[in-house]
């Protein structure tokens, strides 16, 4: 017994689940199994094509990479393919609701999973309001196209200056556009995965088509008028002006940890674990496969939004709607099909992020470090409505009233944080539990795992040092949080989580929940 008080503080706060504890979650959730491995290429799609493109684009190349941005891209993607291939492993190894946060509590223990789900509330939480806000921008801009003028006091965030075009200077009291998309699409989540699943198909095969339009189109204007054009990579990558993350291979690298919080959509799809019809086989179709989909298609679109206007131009809210203008007046038709377009991948990317919040929620709280009333399921939509209308509440409110970029450089940070943790799971699952089934495997391991987690830590470190800052008061709340309610409502800590399930897979008989550092039999 005297062993128990010598562990005392860090193997209660490491304590782990076992792998038999996930797979019965797994098997008894009430979430319905509704989505193959098309939904789930979809899914992913749905929330990576959006923001980097439609929003973010513009500003990563006009304040820090100029043409060079299609390298931030290249970066990010490489950084996101390490933590994707991870990812993968792992889904089809512990297919499960919870995404990330259920991998550190099976392999780094509760505390770092609970770190994990704060972290995942930037990704998930704080990237959809940072979509809606440029969900909001487009669609101001596309209403005074045909004559309905938003007040501008209610498109910004609350004491934000701006200055009109008949240079008045007002300051913005809310964005309201950006508060209502978020508030109707959490109704709609309510109502089924299912039924969402089928709009964001829909949603989905739009954008899609507006975005290879936009690369033809602009291509072929790019190749008619290359001599003209080629000037805009001239130079390919500015001289550096001296202040750090401007232009120059700094500035590159800025620019990524900018553009990288839109590839999270892969992510997204390791959180439907649950409602997967066939998790070992169709989540790595799932995270891959919309993974090199977009990348593709991101690289495509800075390689003619970048010639096609000049990188100075592009610090816009709309930056490609800003390029189809420069083909000319007979293309205005084009700039409005690009802005509906715009409008309608935006939609989906913040229905997917707001879907990954809601199922991380309902599995934390039914893990009982969240109270209980986040793992609710409604009795007619068999979905988590309260935890739902709660996420919506907060993504909607946060958009209403937050700056898009400090927004954004949060997201960014937490992705690359999460990212970063979750390629570490990948090697210690690897050695703790060698005999597990794996669907996937991560190739050349164990190099591609750790170069995901030095490089993910690595762009955290390029972003603004007054986000880091508030990064770290964030985690500061976040751990007294644990203290104060996770810890002491924890249904693991109380032995309510037990392996019950006759039929399961070969696995170790190991304990209930053990401590980090425990020998694996």
């Amino acid at each position: 017994m005297a062993s128990v008080p010598e562990r005392g503080f860090l193997a209660r706060i490491m304590m782990r689940k076992s792998v038999q504890q996930v797979q019965e979650e797994t098997a008894t959730s009430e979430l319905k199994r509704t989505l193959g491995p098309w939904n789930l290429v979809f899914l992913g799609i749905g929330c990576i094509i959006g923001a980097g493109i439609f929003v973010r684009t513009g500003n990563a190349a006009a304040l820090h990479a100029g043409p060079a941005v299609l390298l931030s891209f290249v970066i990010a993607g490489l950084v996101c393919g390490f933590a994707g291939l991870c990812y993968a492993e792992l889904s089809s190894t512990l297919p499960v609701s919870g995404s990330a946060y259920t991998y550190t509590y099976t392999t780094l223990g509760e505390f770092a999973a609970w770190i994990m789900g704060a972290l995942l509330l930037l990704e998930y939480g704080l990237a959809a309001s940072v979509v809606a806000v440029g969900w909001s921008g487009y669609m101001v801009s596309l209403l005074a196209d045909i004559g309905i003028h938003v007040p501008a006091t209610l498109t910004g965030p609350a004491g934000h200056a701006r200055e009109l075009a008949d240079g008045t200077v007002i300051t913005t009291l809310f964005n309201l556009p950006a508060f209502l998309v978020c508030t109707v699409l959490a109704l709609l989540l309510v109502v089924g995965v299912s039924e969402s699943a089928k709009v964001n198909n829909v949603i989905v095969a739009i954008k899609m088509t507006v975005i290879i339009a936009f690369i033809l189109v602009g291509g072929y204007m790019v190749i008619a008028n290359y001599d003209t054009l080629s000037a805009n990579w001239d130079p390919f990558i500015p001289p550096p002006t001296g202040q750090e993350g401007e232009f120059g291979w700094g500035g590159v690298l800025r620019a990524a940890s900018i553009v990288f919080f839109a590839y999270i959509g892969f992510e997204a799809v390791s959180t439907a674990g649950q409602e997967a019809r066939n998790p070992q086989k169709d989540m790595p179709i799932g995270i891959i496969g919309s993974l090199l989909v977009c990348t593709t298609l991101y690289i495509l679109v800075s390689i003619v939004l970048t010639h096609v206007v000049n990188y100075r131009d592009l610090n816009v809210p709309d930056p490609v709607a800003v390029a189809v203008d420069a083909f000319g007046p007979q293309w205005a038709w084009f700039a409005t099909t690009i802005k509906v377009g715009a409008i309608i991948g935006l939609t989906s990317v913040i229905l997917v992020l707001m879907y990954g919040q809601t199922r991380i929620f309902y599995t934390i709280a039914r893990d009982g470090l969240l109270p209980g009333i986040f793992a609710t399921v409604h009795r007619k939509f068999k979905t988590p409505w309260i935890n739902t209308l709660a996420v919506g509440l907060g993504v909607a409110t946060a958009a209403g009233f937050f700056d898009i970029n400090t927004l954004g450089d949060m997201t960014s940070v937490g992705t690359l944080a999460a990212f970063g943790i979750v390629s570490l799971t990948v090697v210690w699952l690897r050695i703790t539990h060698p005999e597990l089934p794996r669907g996937f495997k991560v190739p050349l391991y164990p190099v591609l795992p750790v170069a995901g987690v030095i490089a993910c830590f690595a762009l955290i470190f390029t972003v603004e040092t007054r986000v880091l800052i508030f990064f770290g008061w964030f985690l500061v709340a976040a751990v007294l949080l644990y203290f104060a309610y996770g810890m002491r409502h924890s249904r693991l800590a109380r032995g309510e989580l037990r392996v019950i399930a006759p039929e399961m897979p070969e696995f170790p008989e190991d304990a209930p929940a053990r401590p980090l550092g425990s020998r694996a039999d």
